[in-house]
């Protein structure tokens, strides 16, 4: 199996340590991982819940515009 070298700082390594520990995977299964789901193209899993989950007015469907006021163009 190919292998992989990155350069990466103290920081980010200790959130990646963490990250993996919480989840009872090794670094590197737990990069895979990660690298596999950023390089897919789907939808996150449950992304259709989202639909009319947010009640703000500001996400209202705008009403059909009112072009009667529009001034006739020219036919080329």
């Amino acid at each position: 199996m190919p292998q992989l070298s990155l350069y990466i700082d103290e920081e980010t390594l200790k959130k990646v340590e963490t990250a993996a520990r919480m989840e009872h995977l090794s670094i590197s299964k737990y990069v895979v991982g990660k690298l596999k789901e950023s390089m897919n193209k789907a939808w996150p899993e449950s992304y259709e819940n989202l639909f009319g989950s947010i009640d703000d007015i500001s996400f209202a469907a705008e009403r059909e515009a009112d072009f009667s006021s529009d001034t006739e163009r020219e036919n080329l």
